[in-house]
Order: structure tokens, then C-alpha cells, then sequence
């Protein structure tokens, strides 16, 4: 179920890594009990309700409902990939991540080793071009943040970097598997040439691309890799890497549109800048975003391409703003960019024109109001109408709630009643409620989720013969998979049914509030398994024919089920058999 990672590594890597040893690393932890206690680093809270389980390996929050194994805090907390945790976390075990068969589909890792020789080799050049060096120092920037953001500079040539790296086949194919070459009518030359090289990183700090700006008038201003197998630009961020690095957690993060714009504000004590890649900002980079910091900036210029990106920034976040989640933006005087003002306003103003930005319900309001007449009814009427589909993609919580009050005292009516039941029926399915009733199929599913070593005392499951009880199929196929691996955590058990369909809901059941005893915990197991049977057993009851219409076996069969639903009820009651 993991991919490309065999599912045994999932297992063992869960079992050699200590989750309350990786989360105390980010967060510290108080010893509560069994467990460990903290504040919840992925929403604001006075009350610690983060706790961490070694027995399960498990964490859990019951403030806002984040929960999950090692990998899944690695996940939300550093903002990667579910591959880039395992190998991170593989790392820190002394592990070596395996791969399967379908190798093929993923990036080699001499790609990597390629693109930093290149990041390199234009970071040489730079030392030797005074007319590279000349134009940085023009634009302001020193040698020191130059250096740590790997700037270079690609020579003038059709091969300089191909030459400087190798031209034979398998160099070549390489070359062309990075997006490093272009194709002519003479044939592949460097894709890169006479510009200032900005690499750009992933999430582990890996170079996966680059970005070019042009020294002179040939060609386009700014160049990107193109799409490849390491780099897509709409899941990635230049300068997120250095910003995570700089601080773990982010309390803001500023979105800005260029590679100079990033440098420079670093430069200013602005390290929690990020540019997009040449793309409208998408609803992957918008997570990327609020999993570095609960508050995001946007930053552009004011004219009517800015505001457009703007536009489209803030329909790729509403999706994704969830509680503690904020957004703002910021427009910039015309002909102004960030590297042109922090240098006119100064770091400490520049700041405060950041705190002074526009919250996300003021720019949102102030797009559609100035599209219709609000002094006229059907102009209020149009208002709803624009904002309305929009509000619905909000995540239910406080926010969308407030997004309609002032929908309503705008539009002069009462909108709540209004919303769609497409609307209402989205907030439904996406708000999170805990299971409230313990049904013995669930409370069975709990037990086996949070202590897979129960399935040992499960007994024989033939009396279920053609069961059709809701969850039974789930039920049976946990008990098989516990029963063959009995010693596995919780952790494991979620991490390997990663893609399995119950997947989520026993997430839900993981973080139920189970006894502690060893003796309790399998007693009430083994009642809810009897309680199963005698649901089941209830069932087959029910759907017998009338007693005048029963053959000799079906009353046999009958007498035989009220005389185990009769021992059953003795069992739950505490009745010793006869």
C-alpha cells in the first residue's frame, strides 16, 4: 500500500524510530501518565491537548483532530512529501529505503547528483564573471546572501556546461531527463546561457531546477526548467527550503512573484520569503504554505496583473483555510516591487506595511462590491450570487461563519438561509465528528486498531459464516492482518492500510479513550466480538419465516440460534455457562 516502498520497510522503519524521540526533537513534551503531553503545534492553544503515545507510537490532538504516525508528524510539521518523511526518517534510523520493482517510475538519484554538479559549476562561474558580480552588486546584493542562496551564473556558449560535465550518452540523456538542454535546428545546446542561475530546491534541499535571469536583451527576462521528473512547478516553492531552515515554524510567511525579490528581502531579515514559479499560485503550493506558517502574505503589485495573481491566490486558498489559518495581501505602488521598497522603506516600515495588509474578507468583498451596484436590489441580489459558491469552499468553522455575517450585512438580507444544500451538504461531510456511539463493531475495531495483539484471542470466527453485519468484511480482514503480525504498533497498522478504504475511519478509531489495564482491555475486547455474534445472531432470527411455516430443519436451526443468543446474553452478563 505504500508505493513504491515495500510495506515491510514501512513497518520496520515504525518500529525502529521513537515518535515521542521525533516530536520532542520539535516540540517539547511533559510526561502525563502513560503518555506525553504538549501544545498543539499545528493550532494556537493556552490548554495542551497534543498528546503523543509510545505504546501506540501514535499522536493525537483533541483540540483540532491532527493525529497520525511518525511520518504523518513529519508530514504536517516539515511540510514534505510522504516519500521525502520515509527517507527522512530512515536517515535519522540508519536505514536504507528500498525500492520495488517499478523503479522505473521513480527519479534516479543521480538526476540530484547531477543538478547540484550543475549548481556548482555555475556558482564557480560566478566567481570568475565580473560582469555577473558587477550586476548583483548592482541590484544590492553581498557575496554573504549570494552564497546561501547558491547563486551562479551560467556563461555565454552553446555547451559550457555540457562540456564541463560530460558529453558522452547516458551524460547527455541525463542532461535531457533534468531539463538542462534545449533543442535547435543545429541540435541540443545548453538551456542556460549568460544569466544569473538561481537554484532552485525541494523540500529536503535538494536542487531539482533553476531559474535564469537574463544579463542582456536575448531572449526572455526570466527562464525556468522545464517540467520534469524532479521539478513541477506548481508543487514547488522557491526559497521554502531556506525559510524552513532559517525556523522550524513559521509565524508568517510572505509570497512574493521573483527569485531577486526573495534574495533581497533574506537580505533585509525578511528569511520567510517564497516566490512561485512563473505560475499562478496553486492549491498545492497554498497547502505548502500554510503547513510553513498559519499566516501568509501575498505580496504583489498593485496594477491589474497583480492584482489578477492576487485574485487567483486567494481562490487557491480558500479551500485550505482551516482554523488558526489566516491570509493577507499586500499591493505595491506601481513600478515598486519587494526588492525596490524594503530598499526605499526600510526593513522596520516595510514590516509594518506587512502588518497593515489587507485581510483576505476586505479583498475579497471589495472585488465583488465593485463589480455590482450595491445601492440597488439586484445589485445586492448579484453579490450573493458572485460570493456565495466561493464562501462554500471555506472549511466549516468560525471564519466561514463570519464570511457570511458580513455577506448578509452587505447584501442587506439574511443569507444562512440561503446557502445551497450542495453547500450545507459539503460542511457536513467535511466537518470532523467524532464516532459518538460504541457499537460492538466498533468498540472490536478500536481494540484492534489501538492493540493489534488482540486479534490472538478473537476465537473462531466460523459462527459468522456468511455475515453481513456493516464493517464485518473490515473486521475479518484486520483480524488476519493482526493476527500475523501481533507485536506491530498502531502506527504501523494506520501506515500499512495507508490506501485502504476503512483507512480514515479507524484514524478516528485510534484516538478512542480505551482502558489501560491489560486485563480490562481484553475483556472488553472478547465482549465486543460476543456482541457481534449476537447482533449476527439476532439477525439470522429476524429474517426466519413465520413459525407455522418453518420445515423440521429450520426449527432446528431456530431452537438453535435462540439457544445461543441465550448464552451469548448469559456471556455479556457475566453468567457462567451451564
Amino acid at each position: 500500500m505504500a508505493g513504491l516502498i515495500p510495506d515491510s520497510f514501512i513497518e520496520e522503519l515504525l518500529g525502529r524510530v521513537d515518535i515521542v524521540e521525533i516530536i520532542e526533537r520539535r516540540v517539547p513534551l511533559k510526561r502525563a501518565g502513560r503518555e506525553f503531553q504538549a501544545c498543539c503545534p499545528f493550532h494556537d492553544e493556552k490548554t495542551p491537548s497534543f498528546t503523543v503515545s509510545p505504546q501506540k507510537q501514535f499522536y493525537h490532538c483533541f483540540g483540532c483532530g491532527a493525529h497520525g504516525s511518525a511520518i504523518g508528524f513529519m508530514m504536517n510539521f516539515e511540510g514534505l512529501e510522504f516519500v521525502d518523511a520515509v527517507e527522512d526518517l530512515a536517515h535519522q534510523a540508519g536505514l536504507e529505503v528500498p525500492r520495488e520493482a517499478r523503479r522505473t517510475a521513480r527519479p534516479s538519484a543521480d538526476l540530484y547528483d547531477l543538478l547540484e554538479a550543475a549548481a556548482v559549476f555555475y556558482q564557480d562561474q560566478l566567481k570568475s564573471s565580473e560582469e555577473a558580480i558587477d550586476y548583483l552588486k548592482q541590484r544590492g546584493l553581498s557575496g554573504e546572501v549570494a552564497k546561501q542562496f547558491g547563486i551562479g551564473f551560467a556563461p555565454s556558449g552553446w555547451d559550457k556546461l555540457s562540456v564541463h560535465l560530460g558529453t558522452d550518452d547516458q551524460r547527455m540523456s541525463q542532461l535531457r531527463r533534468a531539463g538542462m538542454l534545449s533543442q535547435g535546428k543545429s541540435g541540443e545546446y545548453d538551456k542556460f546561457r549568460h544569466r544569473i542561475m538561481f537554484p532552485i530546491h525541494d523540500r529536503r534541499g535538494r536542487v531539482i531546477g533553476f531559474g535564469g535571469r537574463a544579463l542582456d536583451d536575448d531572449g526572455p527576462k526570466y527562464l525556468n526548467s522545464p517540467e520534469t521528473e524532479l521539478f513541477h512547478k506548481g508543487r514547488e516553492l522557491y526559497g521554502l527550503y531556506l525559510a524552513r531552515k532559517s525556523q522550524a515554524k513559521l509565524d508568517r510567511i510572505l509570497v512574493v512573484e521573483g527569485y531577486m525579490d526573495v534574495v533581497a528581502l533574506a537580505q533585509f531579515g525578511f528569511g520567510n520569503s517564497v516566490a512561485t514559479l512563473g505560475t499562478a499560485t496553486t492549491g498545492d503550493q497554498a497547502e505548502l504554505l500554510f503547513r510553513a506558517a498559519d499566516e501568509v502574505v501575498f505580496c504583489f503589485d498593485g496594477d491589474r496583473a497583480g492584482r489578477k495573481a492576487a485574485w487567483r491566490a486567494l481562490q487557491a486558498t480558500l479551500p485550505r483555510l482551516r482554523e488558526g489559518r489566516q491570509a493577507r495581501f499586500l499591493f505595491l505602488p506601481e513600478g515598486e516591487d519587494p526588492d525596490s521598497m524594503v530598499r526605499q522603506l526600510g526593513a522596520e516600515a516595510f514590516s509594518s506595511q506587512l502588518d497593515e495588509s489587507q485581510p483576505l474578507s476586505d479583498f475579497f468583498f471589495d472585488h465583488f462590491t465593485a463589480e455590482v451596484d450595491m445601492s440597488s436590489l439586484d445589485g445586492r441580489a448579484k453579490l450573493v450570487e458572485l460570493t456565495r459558491p466561493l464562501i462554500d469552499q471555506i472549511p466549516p468553522g468560525v471564519f466561514h461563519d463570519m464570511m457570511l455575517e458580513r455577506l448578509e450585512t452587505l447584501a442587506q438580507h439574511r443569507i444562512s438561509r440561503l446557502v445551497s444544500r450542495a453547500g450545507k451538504a459539503r460542511q457536513a461531510s467535511t466537518a470532523v465528528r467524532p464516532v459518538q456511539q460504541r457499537t460492538p463493531m466498533r468498540m472490536a475495531l478500536a481494540h484492534l486498531v489501538q492493540n493489534p495483539s488482540l486479534a490472538l484471542s478473537t476465537g473462531n470466527l466460523e459462527v459468522f459464516e456468511d455475515c453481513d453485519v456493516a464493517g464485518f468484511e473490515i473486521f475479518r480482514e484486520l483480524v488476519d492482518f493482526c493476527s500475523r503480525s501481533p507485536n506491530m504498533t498502531t502506527a504501523q497498522l494506520l501506515e500499512l492500510w495507508h490506501d485502504h478504504s476503512a483507512q480514515a475511519h479507524l484514524n478516528t478509531l485510534a484516538t478512542w479513550s480505551l482502558p489501560g489495564e491489560e486485563s480490562r482491555l481484553e475483556q472488553e475486547y472478547r465482549d465486543a466480538v460476543i456482541g457481534l455474534e449476537l447482533q449476527w445472531t439476532d439477525a439470522q432470527i429476524k429474517r426466519m419465516p413465520k413459525i407455522v411455516d418453518l420445515t423440521a430443519d429450520e426449527r432446528k436451526k431456530l431452537l438453535s440460534l435462540q439457544q445461543r443468543r441465550q448464552e451469548l446474553i448469559g456471556s455479556l452478563q457475566g453468567e457462567a455457562p451451564d
